[in-house]
């Protein structure tokens, strides 16, 4: 029997195998559209157009076992599986006895043998590793302290369908065309302003090697963990990546602006002095505008969003992408769950993962 395929990280994915999920994921994407909106979708130019969703996880169910709130994540995940022919099955920290009865190990045996994949959102990093150990079938990170994969194959496929945005040599898609071809990744400067956390984690083994450069500004003592950075060293992604702690020299010359929650889940109580320490941090246009981005800067945040991270006029504003951002959750979760879960279950292995 194969062995199931997991992704607990960009990191474990070769570039060319993250171009291909993300491709992968906007096919999905366009072949959906017209059966779920079709007074707000393009009208295909013929019927061989017109491709039926494929129902890769038919009379299966994908495990949702997360143990953290969640509103993107979870309404992706549960569309996604259902576009697919599948059951999601939510499983919340209060519905099962991970955590108060029984171990990771025993959850996930028996969560494998009843479930043809877990998509799981955990808090310990190693939660989600031992998950992967035991239950047989594949395991797909949702988010965890170390690595929020799935965010960025969204922020990916938003950046290659706006890519006309940063480079004017490739066209704008037409409004009319149902089925855009989905440009290359343009070789980016992209700026992070922000807590270095798993979003940022992700990026930062994942643009490198896909030709973008990446610029972080953190306050002095915000830094990744080792083991997140020796990944980065590994990969050789650390000479695409400058660091400092000032928000204006990170984004000089940058084409994208990405921050996040300076307070995660579990961090409540180092509220005040976080707020303290990114004082200064907040993405405004007057920021950007101080530091030398780019004319046409576009700017993103995985939400949710707090003001004092981004003001109105950038969020709400047209340099924002974050809707089409949100948007993009699903879809690439359901290249995700359609590659390793679907393709997997059915008794093959798709050859790029």
């Amino acid at each position: 029997m194969l062995r199931p395929p997991h992704l607990m990280s960009l990191a474990d994915l070769s570039p060319t195998q993250i171009r291909k999920l993300v491709a992968h994921s906007h096919s999905l994407k366009r072949t959906s559209l017209p059966w779920l909106q079709p007074a707000l979708s393009p009208k295909p130019k013929s019927s061989k157009e017109l491709v039926k969703p494929q129902k890769s996880l038919n009379n299966k169910t994908v495990a949702l076992l997360f143990s953290k709130r969640s509103t993107r994540t979870r309404v992706a995940a549960e569309t996604a599986t259902s576009i697919l022919g599948g059951r999601a099955l939510f499983l919340g920290k209060d519905d099962i006895q991970l955590g108060v009865n029984e171990t990771p190990r025993d959850t996930a045996r028996v969560l494998g043998g009843m479930c043809q994949g877990i998509f799981a959102r955990v808090g310990k990093h190693e939660e989600v590793e031992e998950l992967a150990r035991w239950a047989g079938v594949p395991v797909v990170n949702a988010l965890s302290e170390y690595w929020h994969p799935t965010q960025v194959l969204a922020d990916l496929l938003t950046l290659q369908e706006n890519a006309h945005l940063f480079d004017s040599s490739i066209p704008a898609p037409k409004s009319d065309d149902a089925f855009p071809k989905l440009p290359e990744l343009p070789k980016l400067t992209i700026a992070y302003v922000g807590d270095p956390a798993n979003v940022l984690n992700d990026m930062l083994v994942t643009y490198p090697r896909l030709g973008c450069r990446m610029q972080v500004a953190s306050p002095n003592g915000y830094k990744p963990i080792p083991e997140v950075w020796n990944r980065v060293k590994e990969l050789g992604c650390d000479e695409g990546i400058s660091w400092s702690d000032d928000p204006r020299e990170a984004v000089k010359g940058a084409d994208v602006v990405i921050t996040d929650t300076w307070i995660s889940m579990g961090q409540e109580n180092e509220k005040a002095q976080r707020l303290q320490d990114f004082e200064g941090y907040q993405v405004t246009e007057k920021l950007c505008a101080e530091g030398g981005a780019n004319p046409n800067w576009k700017f993103m945040h995985c939400l949710p969003r707090k003001q004092n991270e981004v003001d109105d006029e950038v969020f709400y504003g047209d340099r924002s992408l974050v809707f089409p951002e949100a948007d993009n959750r699903k879809w690439t979760i359901m290249g995700v769950f359609d590659s390793f879960i679907g393709r997997w279950s059915d008794g093959g292995k798709d050859k790029d993962i």
